[in-house]
């Protein structure tokens, strides 16, 4: 049965960096598009991430381009996502989630955040001064 778990959150200055991590138990990762969605407090949760099976392509929303970098570590059935230059508008529960697409592998580039079965309890990243 797969389970998601998210860690790294916490409390950060504004222009500071975390690197949250999503690990994936129960099932061979390598057949997972996996993603990271936010929602922050009255908003709606919103795709922020994604990254293909093989770590290629990935893809983010606009206002995190150039600030966040996700990776996978397949062997350790790990997904990261490094976020840089922090803004208090980054203030959200961060989740991880994963999409089938099976042993012959997947690319999240088509409907990046959309069709997500399986969902870590998220993590907390509160940007604040």
């Amino acid at each position: 049965q797969l389970q998601l778990v998210e860690s790294g959150g916490g409390l950060v200055q504004p222009g500071g960096s975390l690197r949250l991590s999503c690990s994936v138990f129960g099932v061979t990762m390598d057949y997972y598009v996996i993603g990271w969605f936010r929602q922050a407090p009255g908003k709606e949760r919103e795709g922020v991430s994604c990254i293909s099976t093989s770590g290629s392509p990935t893809n983010y929303v606009d206002s995190v381009k150039g600030r966040f970098t996700i990776s996978r570590d397949n062997a350790k059935s790990t997904v990261y996502l490094q976020m840089n230059n922090l803004k208090p508008e980054d203030t959200a529960i961060y989740s991880c989630a994963a999409r089938f697409v099976g042993p012959a592998g997947g690319s999240c580039s088509n409907s990046p955040y959309s069709q997500y079965n399986d969902w870590g309890q998220g993590t907390q990243v509160t940007v604040s001064s």
